[in-house]
């Protein structure tokens, strides 16, 4: 079983992956365990460190990781999933390379051979992309940005827009990327992602300036201009309609410098 945040329970059978996009607190239990053996670790030399209990009953096995992201418009993506995506590969036939994708990180990770380290990451690059996959061919209600990525049209506007925010984009240029008309573009795009145009545009933007100011020293004038504003109190006022707060204060509390800037 796994405990979400005391939100809820999730039972999980063999073969079964979890991935926390937005990084909840969680707990992994034995509903009929008796006693707790706790964890000790085996080796650290290795990629990633393997523990291990001295509990009887069936072997189970569970391999754990992280995902960072760093390409322009990532967050804009992460912040569309859900809080939970709960993907069943038990006896599904397509699943086959994901279990074996999986199989070749526990042994990438289990010995430190030379060049392991980029071998995992190319790995685990993949492995994100199967679990999406695999996890919008499971779901049957797919979020608004998902829904644009697996239509073959409109998931030429997405990308254009996430590649390069900053762009100022028309309509027009949107539905040529998408190669349609714009009375087809503005028509059938809201019906698929549930917003606007304009307004995942404006997100995507404001996503990324955020991502700017807790993490980087770019001034706000810079920031602005790379975010596609031409005035500064434009971006200002749209930034504090998204964040709650002015990019001045946000920056104040959410900077990853010591002592902020």
């Amino acid at each position: 079983m796994v405990d979400i945040e005391g939100r809820e329970s999730i039972t999980l059978r063999a073969g079964d992956v979890l991935v926390f996009p937005h990084g909840h607190a969680h707990r992994l239990y034995t509903m009929d365990a008796v006693e707790n053996s706790p964890m000790h670790p085996v080796y650290k030399e290795a990629i990633v460190t393997h523990a291990e209990n001295t509990g009887v009953g069936p072997l189970t096995e569970i391999l754990c990781g992280q995902f960072h992201f760093e390409a322009p418009g990532s967050k804009a993506l992460v912040d569309a999933l859900p809080d939970v995506i709960h993907i069943s590969t038990a006896g599904r036939h397509e699943f086959l390379r994901l279990q074996a994708l999986v199989s070749l990180l526990r042994d990438e990770t289990n010995e430190a051979l030379p060049g392991a380290s980029a071998v995992v990451s190319h790995l685990a690059s993949a492995l994100l992309l199967l679990l999406l996959r695999a996890w919008l061919e499971q779901a049957h209600v797919m979020p608004g940005m998902f829904a644009l990525l697996a239509d073959p049209r409109l998931s030429q506007a997405l990308h254009g827009i996430l590649t390069d925010p900053g762009k100022p984009w028309t309509l027009e240029e949107l539905a040529n990327h998408c190669q349609m008309s714009r009375a087809t573009f503005v028509r059938l795009f809201p019906s698929i992602a549930g917003t606007t145009p304009g307004d995942l545009l404006m997100r995507v933007r404001m996503i990324q300036a955020g991502q700017w100011l807790s993490r980087t020293r770019m001034s706000i004038g810079e920031i602005c201009d790379c975010v596609g504003y031409r005035s500064e109190a434009a971006f200002n006022r749209a930034f504090k309609r998204f964040a709650g707060v002015g990019p001045g204060q946000y920056r104040r509390q959410h900077s990853s410098y010591v002592g902020g800037l």
